[in-house]
């Protein structure tokens, strides 16, 4: 028998001077929650847990206007004895628009978000201790952060291009007191055709465009110094994990921040000498697994120590990492001739480190499967439309590779959401092994339905198993079990 379980979240009451909520942020790791107002604000809610409150408190921290995009990130140096912290960073405009401003909020060990300290000495990039980061290119209409762990890639749409950027604490040995952050500039996009959606999950940036998705593999960014450096507690890690599981939501399990890991299961991590591209192929290491960006289980094997450098690219490179895959859309059929519909990529949601669930502009899904070769540098793509079940409007998922089915919440943006479950599958089968592609189409379905009664504005999930709800005049929390 399912249970669904919903608890609503009533809203302060609205005025015609209050804000409005417009969008939701959830980072996992943390039990964090970003509310973005009308008014271009942010509100902070650190350790949330919709089912043991019946209305919104107020926010621990509030994030003035104006806001254009924020992401949280989660910080993950290479030193065991260091604990990973959340970062929230929002984009703003300054001077007019004629500079991107970047403000930082850290998460401290006493469940409160502060304003962060930055250094940055490359070029464009300035910090102010009053302000935050001063980046000298154009804020113009529109800024979209995407964040990962220990990266994150801005988007101006009025630049024509995208930043990623790499940051790691430095100072306090891991405790708050003294604590800063570096910020520093891997690569930049120069951008040649519109972009419409922007993701950085799994060591990849996957960027939504005309007719297609271009992934742009992350590890080419770092270059290997050839000295080892110790490898994480394993121990320490499925600790955490396990206190992470137990905090929140039953029947559900919680990985971290979208993204952070390569294509072999290893991730991307800072070290105090720059970054540490963790090895853990099944071939050269022990048990591991990798959920979401942290590694849980044994690595046997040395990893190497990197520094950071700045690339530039071309969006319509060949080159560099990157890499188109288009999107297979539905004919059209008139009278005279069949004409194909122009999709755009209007979201992306990775679901593991081989699955990416992509939502286009006519509300139909499409599953793009990665694969990596041996040493894990160059990779292959092929995609396919899912089954045309609803035009869906938002999509949300956490990555878990601790189970084969994954759950996607689908919504149709009016009173309706859909929780539909993804199997697990080899990367070649939905391209190349036709009976069998059939197949795996057939046990991708709609498992429950949830009705709310007023529209909704906004998803995001909160396990496996659990939704959290925006809706015109008050917050909804569904878990199933």
């Amino acid at each position: 028998m399912v249970v669904v379980q919903a608890t609503k979240l009533s809203l302060p009451n609205p005025s015609l001077s209050s804000p409005q909520i417009t969008s939701l942020l959830f980072e996992p790791h943390s039990l964090s929650l970003a509310l973005m107002h009308s008014d271009s604000s942010f509100s902070l809610y650190p350790s949330f847990s919709p089912l043991s409150l019946s209305s919104l408190p107020s926010p621990q921290a509030v994030v003035p206007s104006p806001c254009s995009s924020a992401a949280f990130v989660v910080l993950q140096n290479s030193n065991s004895n260091s604990d990973s912290k959340v970062l929230f960073v929002v984009s703003g405009p300054h001077k007019g628009g004629s500079q991107i401003l970047l403000r930082f909020y850290v998460l401290e060990s006493c469940k409160l978000f502060r304003r962060a300290r930055v250094v940055c000495t490359q070029k464009d990039l300035r910090s102010d201790d009053k302000l935050g980061v001063l980046v000298n290119f154009k804020h113009g209409l529109s800024v979209c952060l995407a964040g990962s762990v220990n990266f994150f890639a801005m988007y101006s749409v009025s630049s024509l291009k995208i930043w990623v950027f790499a940051v790691k604490m430095v100072g306090g040995d891991g405790g708050d007191d003294g604590m800063g952050l570096k910020l520093m500039r891997c690569a930049v996009i120069d951008c040649c055709k519109p972009i419409w959606s922007i993701s950085v999950s799994f060591g990849f940036l996957f960027l939504g465009e005309e007719n297609g998705v271009r992934v742009v593999n992350l590890r080419p960014f770092v270059r290997g110094r050839g000295r080892k450096v110790r490898n994480l507690n394993a121990n320490a890690t499925s600790n955490a994990r396990r206190e992470v599981q137990k905090s929140f939501l039953p029947h559900g399990e919680v990985c971290g921040t979208s993204g952070g890991t390569d294509l072999n299961g290893g991730s991307l991590v800072v070290s105090n000498s720059g970054f540490n591209a963790q090895a853990s192929r099944s071939d050269d290491a022990g048990s591991s697994a990798v959920c979401n960006g942290y590694l849980d289980g044994k690595l046997d094997k040395h990893s190497v120590s990197v520094r950071p450098r700045s690339v530039k690219l071309r969006q319509d490179s060949t080159e560099g990492g990157l890499y188109f895959v288009a999107l297979k859309g539905r004919g059209i059929e008139d009278l005279k001739s069949a004409k194909m519909m122009s999709l755009k990529a209007i979201s992306i949601q990775a679901l593991s480190p081989k699955k990416i669930l992509i939502l286009d502009s006519v509300g139909g899904l499409h599953l793009l499967h990665i694969a990596s070769t041996a040493n894990g540098s160059d990779f292959s793509c092929n995609i396919r439309p899912l089954p045309h079940l609803m035009k869906v409007q938002m999509l949300t998922s956490l990555p878990d590779i601790s189970i084969r089915n994954q759950t996607v919440w689908l919504a149709d943006g009016h009173h309706s959401m859909h929780t539909m479950v993804i199997p697990d599958v080899d990367s070649d089968v939905t391209e190349n092994r036709g009976n069998e592609s059939e197949e795996f189409l057939m046990k991708i379905s709609v498992m429950q339905v949830i009705f709310a009664g007023e529209k909704i504005q906004d998803i995001m999930s909160l396990a496996a198993n659990a939704v959290l709800i925006l809706a015109q005049g008050s917050l909804y929390a569904y878990t199933i079990s």
